[in-house]
């Protein structure tokens, strides 16, 4: 198996659940002894979540690229942003490394397309909902994307950022989520992404009636054939 590169700890959350993925995959795959071959470049949570706030895309995009070139640097096959948010940054990560970068929102959009899906719900931080980069993707897929309203957003993102992010899971925030989940339903969503990496803490197929698309597992998979093959 050829080594998958991480960047990391956007959020530590998020980073760890990744880590749990590859190597059940691996286990599952290769025999209950195998793990999987990771480097991991973990960032501070707490720096990026400020250059975030200040909206400073420039030193963003420099952090990504420098943490790419390292991972490249020390034997890593392929790249994972583990987050989608700081996919954002993915055109100056790609400028500066030879080997593939995965990206969640293609990895995803592919499995949708699977499904025979053709309009989704996206829930998210408000940068993943609100900007372009996710759903110009799933567009390019022929796929409608559907977004929460602004009050809606506003919670979604506040308990990414408030309650995931440090490892708090609320059953008042599950059920808020929930009730999102069933007015988008309402509004014609066919399946549901959960577009942000630490979504998936809270909420599993088995709370929702439609397929929902983990990003996050998803985009581990994805690596983990890469670097299988």
């Amino acid at each position: 198996m050829k080594k998958i590169g991480l960047i990391g700890g956007i959020t530590p959350e998020s980073t760890i659940l990744y880590y749990q993925i590859l190597n059940t995959l691996s286990a599952n795959q290769l025999g209950k002894t195998h793990s999987a071959e990771l480097i991991i470049n973990s960032f501070d949570f707490g720096q990026i979540s400020q250059l975030l706030t200040e909206g400073s895309w420039d030193l963003l995009d420099k952090k990504m690229a420098d943490t790419a070139t390292s991972l490249e640097g020390a034997g890593a096959s392929c790249i994972l942003i583990c987050a989608n948010t700081m996919h954002l940054c993915v055109d100056a990560v790609r400028k500066v490394v030879r080997i593939p970068v995965i990206h969640i929102a293609e990895t995803t959009a592919k499995e949708i397309q699977k499904k025979g899906i053709q309009k989704v719900a996206l829930l998210g931080t408000k940068y993943t909902m609100e900007k372009d980069f996710f759903k110009d993707i799933l567009s390019a897929h022929s796929i409608e994307t559907i977004l929460p309203n602004a009050e809606e957003r506003d919670e979604i993102h506040r308990i990414i950022y408030e309650e995931l992010a440090q490892g708090e899971f609320k059953k008042s925030s599950k059920e808020s989520y929930l009730k999102i989940i069933d007015r988008l339903i309402l509004n014609g969503a066919e399946g549901i992404v959960l577009g942000c990496t630490e979504i998936p803490l809270l909420i599993n197929q088995n709370d929702v009636s439609l397929p929902i698309f983990d990003t996050a597992r998803i985009h581990a998979a994805a690596a983990f054939k890469f670097a299988s093959e």
